[in-house]
């Protein structure tokens, strides 16, 4: 089977907590329903803290890496500056592309 390389890529936005920024349990709320949003658009791989970094990690499907950007900077931790992200373009390793052609 032929597939696009495109149905291979995901966008991991790596999320860095601001020392001295604090966290109200509004703006975790709104976070968490950031990412039940994204899941319900079927956009959400994965997501979790960090437990040995103040931090965490999201994981998403994206049309392209300017729509993945998009989704990071409307992450409230984000929009309110509260944590930095990294936006880094993961190319997946898998059975279904037989390991990026070299399985």
């Amino acid at each position: 089977m032929n597939r696009k390389k495109d149905e291979f890529i995901r966008y991991v936005v790596l999320l860095s907590h601001i020392p001295g920024k604090s966290m109200s349990e509004k703006l975790v709320r709104d976070h968490v329903s950031h990412l039940k949003m994204l899941d319900e658009k079927g956009q959400l791989v994965l997501c979790g803290p960090f437990s040995d970094f103040e931090g965490g990690m999201v994981v998403i499907k994206a049309a392209s890496y300017d729509e993945a950007k998009d989704i990071a900077e409307n992450d409230p931790f984000v929009k309110e500056g509260v944590e930095n992200y990294e936006l880094r373009t993961l190319e997946l390793s898998c059975k279904e592309n037989n390991h990026m052609g070299m399985g």
